[in-house]
């Protein structure tokens, strides 16, 4: 072979290579586009697949003093909670967050407090025992109505405010105590009679009157006293306890009165 060709056949076998590394650096790369495409970048989960924000878990405490009353006292109910929004007391309603109320149960009641917050739920108890003390039976030798002077003694007049039909705590109380003895002796039947002060039309008092004695009448029937066993009547203003003109005798005047219904 001439120098010439020598020379020709070297620069022949220098262009491939050349080629053929070019070729195997294009194939690289390709191969790298596409294992690049294959995987694609994570991206970060949408606001609305991230775990909520958590407040804080409300905490409550609820206590009474005294936690054991005679029927008719009164007790004060303290309570207290954090991270809450909304407190409640069964048989009370809503109440604010922290606080304080003097109360009156007529039975013994658990006192269930309920605060709601954005950390959840929770609650906290207490129960007040209220005594309630033993009425005697109605003697024998008094018959199944037993006597007028047994009754009065155990279920007695309760007053009202000026216009009112609200029973009054005083009232309250009263009917409570008379509804025992009412419950123990339950073949005693009762009329209850409503009565106004002498200011305002007959027709007003009459009907303020009804009111009256049917407010009594919701009382008993509350406390556990069978609404058959109970019947009520007006006598507006017709019938004066007192007559002198002043607060004192409009007090007198402005009553429930019981009886036996004979």
């Amino acid at each position: 072979m001439t120098m010439d060709a020598k020379q020709v056949s070297a620069k022949g076998h220098a262009k491939g290579r050349a080629g053929l590394w070019t070729s195997t650096a294009l194939a690289l790369s390709l191969g790298m586009m596409v294992v690049t495409g294959c995987h694609k970048k994570n991206s970060a989960p949408p606001p609305s697949a991230m775990a909520p924000s958590t407040g804080i878990a409300p905490t409550a405490t609820i206590s009474a003093d005294p936690l054991s009353i005679d029927l008719g006292q009164s007790v004060v109910l303290n309570w207290r909670t954090t991270n809450a929004t909304s407190v409640s007391i069964d048989g009370i309603g809503s109440v604010p967050v922290n606080g304080t109320q003097t109360v009156s149960p007529s039975a013994s009641t658990n006192f269930h407090l309920v605060a709601k917050g954005d950390g959840g739920t929770t609650d906290a108890t207490v129960r007040v025992t209220v005594r309630v003390p033993e009425l005697p039976k109605t003697p024998s030798g008094e018959g199944d109505m037993g006597s007028d002077s047994i009754f009065h003694s155990h279920v007695q007049d309760v007053f009202f405010d000026y216009d009112s039909f609200t029973l009054r705590a005083d009232a309250q109380t009263s009917i409570a105590q008379a509804a025992q003895y009412l419950n123990a002796n339950p073949n005693i039947k009762v009329l209850i009679g409503g009565y106004c002060d002498d200011r305002g039309s007959a027709e007003f008092n009459i009907t303020l009157g009804e009111n009256r004695a049917n407010a009594a009448k919701q009382g008993l029937v509350a406390a556990g006293v069978n609404a058959s066993r109970i019947r009520v009547v007006s006598y507006g203003k017709e019938r004066q306890f007192c007559t002198d003109e002043n607060e004192a005798c409009w007090q007198q005047n402005r009553r429930d009165q019981f009886s036996i219904d004979r």
